[in-house]
């Protein structure tokens, strides 16, 4: 199942994507130009082997619900996110408010 829904952060717009798979669920909150995710997104990956597509994106792991997610510190961001002034440790909503 797939779940889909706009909220809002301080007047910016994102939306949430939560998908239910066997024995684990993706999360992600997405904005225009970044997004945070769940323990399933593969940061090295980003920043290594996928450099020059510049993601700009951040992990929290651990959590559950979207919820968790927005207020869960990010245990890792790409380097753009980086350039952005995201950084490990900082709150996802927080986060996704200077990705965008």
């Amino acid at each position: 199942m797939i779940d889909m829904y706009p909220i809002d952060i301080e007047g910016r717009t994102f939306l949430c994507i939560s998908v239910a798979l066997p024995k684990t669920k993706l999360l992600v909150v997405t904005g225009d130009k970044g997004y945070i995710m769940c323990g399933a997104l593969d940061v090295a990956l980003l920043n290594e082997k996928l450099k020059d597509r510049k993601v700009i994106a951040g992990r929290a792991v651990g959590v559950k619900t979207i919820e968790q997610l927005l207020e869960a510190p990010l245990e890792s961001v790409t380097y753009e996110a980086e350039n952005l002034g995201a950084v490990k440790g900082m709150i996802g909503k927080e986060a996704l408010l200077l990705m965008n």
